[in-house]
This record gives structure tokens, sequence and C-alpha cells, in this order.
């Protein structure tokens, strides 16, 4: 298969022999006037020699590869074979069972698709583009998903309206690609959970905090629990079965938090150990008074979604956790995450740091948690790793 050809300044096909799968803008000495955004290209040295073919896109990362080898056909076959691959590892993870439907099939550049996304649903696909190239191969690869019985997906949702570059004016249509609406109540570890790909946030559920949902529910026995930024309420119907006290849920939107009491009312309805509060985060941490909760739970929107923005964002970390560590009981436990994949591990930590020198707590940490196996880290791509999180015991 031949590809127009795309090819580097001398000395800068190194990341890409070390099998990083960008290709920055700067790296690049001459391509073809006549590229356009979602193009497949083939990536050659200054000397000539392949390097693989990929993604080309106007920005800063020009290439997304999706293979090393040269004169790879970049079709149905390809997207089919990789998507195949990313189930077998779900698979062996043990994923799909009759207590558990929703997991991440497709993480990017950790299963060698760099630029999509797919989480699935029961029957349901959700898929995300976030290059002109995926975005373009989107039929190719719902096809691979409804053709693979084992996965059992009978519907994909294509969901890119916010996801793709907005020069690229390439007018995605959030819509079925295949299918239509079935069910939209997934089962995480045998609960049950709204979850609204329509017009919710991401996929319409972050099934990244699964695992650590798990670990909250053996930590709330008995405990009043706060959960922040709740969302679609899953740390606190994981409180709930773990048998907290009470479960008190807050967001600023209202919509997650009709979300969160359908979600409650799926799981226990009738149940008053639950209220949830329509409030910023901020407000309702400045307002409350200390000592209300011995188990609290922090899990903010992305406050850096660019490096530009890191400054700012790691002051908005050590503010917030700062009241936190203030109002919450002695012996009480907090849940912190960053999941801003431009702030790095030890950013969050020396913010979280810093704000427990301010209150002057002791403070000492339990575990040190990330994102789950089903959103895998390519190890030659350390900036997949985007989920930081904290539990600290505080006296």
């Amino acid at each position: 298969m031949s590809y127009k050809i795309i090819k580097l300044k001398k000395g800068k096909d190194e990341s890409l022999k070390r099998f990083h799968p960008w290709v920055f803008s700067g790296a690049i000495d001459r391509m073809p006037d006549d590229l356009e955004e979602g193009e497949t290209v083939e990536v050659v040295s200054h000397e000539g020699s392949t390097l693989g073919v990929g993604h080309y896109q106007v920005g800063s990362i020009a290439v997304r590869m999706l293979s090393e080898t040269a004169g790879d056909a970049i079709d149905e076959a390809f997207y089919a074979k990789r998507i195949e691959g990313a189930w077998k590892l779900r698979k062996m993870l043990g994923l799909k069972r009759t207590d558990n439907n929703a997991f991440r099939l497709v993480h990017g550049e950790g299963d060698f698709l760099p630029g999509l996304i797919v989480d699935v649903y029961g029957t349901t696909a959700v898929v995300q583009a976030h290059s002109p190239g995926m975005h373009y191969a989107r039929n190719a690869v719902a096809t691979a998903l409804v053709n693979n019985e084992e996965l059992g997906v009978k519907n994909v949702y294509y969901k890119s309206e916010t996801t793709l570059p907005y020069k690229a004016q390439l007018d995605p249509q959030n819509d079925y690609i295949v299918g239509g609406f079935d069910s939209n109540v997934a089962i995480e570890n045998g609960l049950k959970f709204h979850v609204d790909w329509l017009k919710g946030q991401k996929t319409g559920f972050f099934v990244d905090q699964r695992d650590n949902r798990m670990l909250l529910e053996r930590y709330s026995k008995g405990r009043k629990v706060l959960n922040m930024f709740c969302y679609t309420g899953g740390f606190s119907v994981y409180a709930m079965r773990g048998g907290a006290e009470m479960v008190h849920s807050v967001d600023s939107s209202a919509k997650a938090v009709a979300l969160t009491d359908a979600n409650m009312l799926l799981n226990f309805p009738g149940d008053a150990r639950h209220k949830s509060y329509a409030e910023d985060a901020f407000k309702f941490l400045s307002d409350m008074e200390a000592d209300s909760y011995d188990l609290i739970v922090l899990d903010p929107p992305a406050f850096a979604k660019h490096r530009s923005a890191i400054k700012n964002a790691l002051r908005g970390y050590q503010r917030l956790n700062a009241k936190a560590m203030e109002k919450i009981s002695h012996g009480g436990i907090l849940f912190t995450f960053s999941c801003s994949q431009a702030i790095t591990k030890d950013q969050f930590r020396l913010a979280v740091f810093s704000a427990a020198a301010q209150t002057g707590r002791k403070v000492r940490i339990l575990h040190q948690l990330t994102q789950p196996a089903d959103h895998p880290v390519n190890i030659y791509h350390p900036e997949g790793e985007y989920l930081k999180g904290l539990i600290l015991y505080i006296e």
C-alpha cells in the first residue's frame, strides 16, 4: 500500500525508533502540499528509510503513528485486528461478566489506536475520535465492533462533537452509526448505573474509577461520606453498598445531581442515608461545619487541559485539598484525584503535600492510585497515564 510521504529532519527519527507514537510538526523536513487532515501517510527518516504509517493532522502533533510496518494497509482488516487485540486483553481481565458489562475497550495509544476511545456499556459501544483520521475511520471501527460476536455489541454511538480539533472543520454529528437506543443501564461490579452517552460528559460514565470505587467501598462502613464533584454518583453508590452511615453527593450541575439521584434509586430505593446537593464545591466545603464527614472524595474535572493552565491548576488542587483537610474529622480518610493529563504525578503530589502543610495536620498516604487495566499505558507513551490519586489518613 502506498501513501504520501512525510520526511523528517536529520536526527528527528529517534523517538519513532523508540516506538513513541507521535511525530511533532517541528520534526518534519518535507511533506506534500496537498496533504489533507486525517489522511494516512508514510513517515520516512531524513535518509529515506521507512519508519511506519499514521494519520496526519494540522497542529503540534502532526502524525499519530498506527504501524511501524512499511506499506501496512490501514483498512477495515487493520481496525478489526486491532480491536480484536483490545478485546483479548479485556477478556483476559474478566471485565465482561453477568455482574459487569461496562468497560473501556479501546484506550488510544494504550491499545495502539491513537486518537480513538471506545467504551462499552452492555450492548452499546460509544466511540470517540480525538483525531481527524479516526473520524474518517469511524465506520470501519463500527463494523469491527459489531462483527466481534464475543463482544456482543449491537449499537454503536458516535460522540465526537467536543473531542475533535475545531480547526479541522469536520462538523461531526453525534449519532448512532449502527443500531439505535436499547438500554442506558450498565452494570459495574453488581451495581446499576444510568449512562447518559447522549448528553453526558465524555462517553457518559467514568469507567476509569471502577477499581478506586471498589476500594472506597471497603473504607465506607460506618462512615459519614461526602462525594464532591459526584457527576453520576459512582462513589456514592459504592459507599452506600459498603455500609456508610450517611452519604452526601455534591455537584455544581443540577443535571449531574439528578443523574446521581436516579442511580441511587436504581440501587437503593427509599434509602434515607443519601442526600444530594447542587452547589459549587468550594462554597460547599467552605460553608460546611468541621467534623461533618470522616470520608471525603475529591474527584474534580480536569483543572488543566493544556500545559498553559498547569500553574493555576496546581493552585486549584492545593486550595481544594486544603479546604477538605481542614474540615475532615480526625481519623478521616481523603480520596483525592487529578485526571489532568498535563499534571504529572509528582506535581499533583506536591500540591497535596502543600495543602497538608498549610493545614498543619498529620497526614499519611495509604494508597497511590491510577487508572484501571482497561486504560492501559503504552510503555513507550507515558503521557497515557493521566489519572492520579491518593488515599490519605488524616489525624
